[in-house]
């Protein structure tokens, strides 16, 4: 049962609709676990208040939007809180991870942002919206997760998630056994970086290094 409003289902709904490039035209599209006479009330309100606009589709309007965006940011950055530094289990994660997005205030969410080391992807690989601690890289506590670049040489660490301009990238790094998991070693940075993960050694790019993210062990 939702503890938070339909209001917020509805915007944080829209959201995914649009990064999928799914368009929706009633409630019905966006999947909603409520009442359907619930879903129309709520998405009434969210028309008067002008949030969203239903003609001739459901869209957001700049309001609406801009709550979508904090909603979906709070619930990405719950879930990497809960998995990664908790040790929760993903669709546990996930659960408790809808109800987070919904309890944290905007400066506590910045601090937790800046804690992960203002993550650029949530734990199933889709982008965290920036918040102003992202935009200037405001760091008051040393953040749990880093760049593997930006690792001290002879640091160990485990990788938490790859963030690669292209999916070829992605794939080549999978193919030499660098995926999100896996316990790596920083050998070196110059004249190339250098990491070992088990016996092997590889070489990648310093454009490479800065897209892989790690938690040190």
């Amino acid at each position: 049962m939702l503890i938070h409003p339909t209001t917020d289902e509805i915007l944080e709904r829209l959201w995914y609709a649009r990064e999928e490039s799914r368009t929706a035209r009633s409630t019905d599209d966006l999947n909603l676990h409520v009442d359907p006479d619930e879903a129309r009330r709520a998405l009434a309100k969210l028309v008067e208040t002008r949030q969203l606009t239903v003609d001739p589709i459901l869209e957001l309007l700049p309001d609406g939007e801009e709550r979508a965006r904090g909603i979906v940011r709070r619930h990405r950055l719950a879930e990497i809180l809960f998995t990664e530094v908790l040790d929760v289990d993903l669709d546990e994660a996930e659960v408790s991870a809808c109800e987070f997005e919904h309890m944290l205030s905007e400066r506590v969410v910045d601090r937790v942002c800046t804690f992960l080391g203002h993550p650029p992807k949530c734990p199933h690989g889709k982008p965290i919206p920036q918040g102003s601690c992202c935009r200037i890289f405001e760091k008051r506590v040393d953040p749990l997760i880093t760049r593997l670049v930006d690792l001290a040489p002879g640091t160990e660490a485990r990788i938490v998630f790859i963030a690669p301009r292209t999916s070829a990238r992605l794939n080549r790094l999978a193919v030499m056994g660098i995926v999100p998991g896996t316990n790596v070693r920083l050998v070196q940075k110059k004249p190339a970086v250098v990491i070992s993960a088990g016996e092997t050694s590889i070489a990648v790019e310093d454009e490479v290094a800065t897209e892989i993210w790690v938690r040190s062990r």
